[in-house]
């Protein structure tokens, strides 16, 4: 295949990549998530399939263009741990934003039921008043 035509693809996938981008805002999680997977799963097989042309062309190509190749590799596998890590620390914080809300909910129905029993006390203490008034009134007749 001619680079011009390996070009060519290149700036293809780079629009197609472009538009699964511009479209992932207005996906469901659970779509995202699947392209996430997929994404990942086509970037590995790149990766893959670079690191075996790479083992196969080492006797034709230069020790330069080799070490570029290993470099590249290491770069790719360095970029996924990082954005695993981000992975991870992005679910601690949504864990840590889901307790605080349910610390929240905690709190707002504790605040409830205080103010249940306030109103309670006031309706014992009331029908208790009540009651004594009318106790007062039939044994003055």
């Amino acid at each position: 295949m001619a680079l011009s035509d390996r070009l060519a693809e290149l700036t293809k996938r780079t629009k197609e990549a472009e538009d699964r981008s511009r479209a992932a805002a207005n996906e469901a999680s659970e779509e995202l998530r699947s392209a996430v997977d997929q994404a990942s799963d086509s970037a590995q097989k790149k990766a893959d399939e670079l690191a075996a042309r790479s083992e196969a062309a080492e006797a034709r190509a230069s020790d330069w263009w080799a070490q570029i190749q290993s470099d590249w590799a290491r770069h790719v596998a360095a970029i996924r741990e990082d954005v695993a890590t981000k992975k991870a620390e992005r679910q601690a914080m949504r864990s840590k934003v889901d307790a605080d809300l349910a610390a929240d909910d905690a709190m707002a129905a504790i605040d409830f039921a205080f103010a249940a029993v306030e109103e309670a006390e006031y309706a014992v203490l009331d029908a208790t008043l009540a009651q004594m008034e009318a106790d007062e009134a039939s044994a003055s007749m």
